[in-house]
């Protein structure tokens, strides 16, 4: 995907806040986290929510949350409140955590949230993440 049909990421750096955001080279995105504070995941949540507005195709996003130690139970909730918006159908995304705590919270993410949300896998491994990232994009109905 070239620069010129990249979708426009609508995120902006902010020093209070521990996340980046870059685009892949497929399109997705890639969220490395390296804290996650209130404030961050207060930003995290409206610039996802505000991202979904116009989503219009299938994409592969990478969330590193590696250097997290543990999710708050707001984070899981402001994750489910996201994988709610219709938009998140058309998203494969891997989720490489650093720990079994972490991994254990993300997996209540689709435990919570009804069928048909995001096609999500995690993993301790960003090689293996990539790997199933890449595999061909059909459209979850």
């Amino acid at each position: 995907m070239s620069e010129a049909e990249a979708k426009p990421l609508k995120w902006s750096s902010d020093p209070d806040i521990g996340y980046t955001v870059e685009r892949r080279s497929d399109g997705g995105m890639k969220v490395v986290f390296s804290d996650i504070s209130k404030s961050t995941l207060d930003h995290w949540r409206r610039f996802a929510l505000e991202h979904l507005i116009d989503s219009d195709r299938l994409t592969r996003n990478l969330y590193d949350l590696r250097q997290i130690d543990s999710l708050p139970e707001v984070a899981v909730n402001y994750a489910v409140e996201v994988n709610y918006d219709p938009s998140v159908r058309n998203i494969r995304l891997a989720v490489v955590v650093g720990n079994e705590e972490v991994l254990t919270s993300v997996r209540e993410i689709p435990a919570l949230t009804s069928p048909g949300g995001v096609e999500m896998e995690v993993f301790t491994d960003i090689d293996e993440a990539e790997a199933w990232l890449q595999r061909p994009l059909t459209m979850v109905v």
